[in-house]
């Protein structure tokens, strides 16, 4: 049975790394017979969360910007791919505002079970992208029907646009939307 899949980059680089892995992963999950948005944050007006908690009494973010609609796709959707360049260890900055203005979705009905996150940074190291999966996972915890069902970390990627160079990474991501 298809999935709705919907796949976020959060670079605000055009073309970046991270938006390219996030439409090859599109491809795959297209590929496998899903119905499959690539949408990126980039250029979009997606303002803080302010805290004022008026979204669990109005069911919707009182905030009039770009996140109100990408919230209800990420409501509708059945499986949501993250897709993230690493700063500082963790997840960028524009994927994390946007997660916390989801908050209008806690405690209400969701479609989404399966949650996978893609970065991308210089650093190699296995552990690079520890953080990021631990944020990741602090938000799918207040959502108790989601699971992480997996992601990588394509590392060594220094230079913007590099992702061409590195084939394995492409087919890693084209397998990961395969697998949806």
């Amino acid at each position: 049975m298809a999935k709705k899949v919907l796949i976020l980059s959060s670079s605000l680089r055009p073309d970046s790394n991270s938006e390219q892995l996030a439409r090859e992963a599109g491809r795959g999950a297209l590929e496998a017979g899903n119905d499959v948005e690539v949408l990126s944050l980039a250029g979009r007006d997606i303002r803080y969360c302010e805290g004022c908690m008026a979204c669990h009494r109005l069911l919707y973010c009182p905030i009039q910007d770009d996140a109100t609609d990408l919230i209800k796709k990420v409501q509708e959707a059945d499986a949501v791919v993250f897709a993230s360049p690493i700063y500082y260890y963790d997840i960028c900055g524009q994927l994390k505002t946007f997660l916390d203005r989801t908050n209008p979705l806690y405690g209400q009905p969701y479609r989404f079970r399966d949650i996978y996150l893609i970065t991308v940074s210089a650093d190699d190291a296995p552990d690079t992208a520890k953080r990021a999966v631990s944020t990741l996972d602090g938000w799918i915890r207040c959502f108790d029907k989601a699971h992480h069902a997996g992601g990588f970390n394509a590392g060594g990627m220094s230079e913007a646009n590099a992702v061409g160079n590195h084939p394995k990474w492409l087919q890693k991501a084209y397998e990961l939307g395969k697998s949806i």
